[in-house]
């Protein structure tokens, strides 16, 4: 998955054709740990998808702006605009609705 920052989010996120989840997230976070592994085989089921995460604790900037308050947050993005989102973790099937 791709590692966005204040440098390249808008290059791959805000100016990207089609989907892009963005998973905000941090290391000591255990919904987080538990949500990565079924986005890493999303993205594999998803080649129409690009898969991206944001570390909260070295991007804060970030995180404030897309207003996350709670880990994980995911928020899919269509043509640069935040179409749908979800806090917490979800289990593989959610996951495939949310991105169907």
């Amino acid at each position: 998955m791709l590692e966005l920052n204040t440098q390249n989010f808008e290059q791959e996120v805000l100016k990207a054709d089609g989907k892009v989840l963005v998973d905000f997230f941090a290391t000591w976070c255990g919904p987080c740990k538990m949500l990565s592994p079924l986005l890493e085989e999303a993205a594999k089921n998803h080649p129409e998808v690009k898969f991206a995460k944001v570390n909260v604790d070295s991007e804060v900037q970030l995180a404030m702006q897309y207003k996350v308050a709670s880990i994980p947050t995911v928020l899919l993005f269509e043509n640069g605009e935040v179409v749908d989102k979800f806090v917490g973790y979800r289990p593989a099937d959610a996951l495939e609705e949310f991105l169907a």
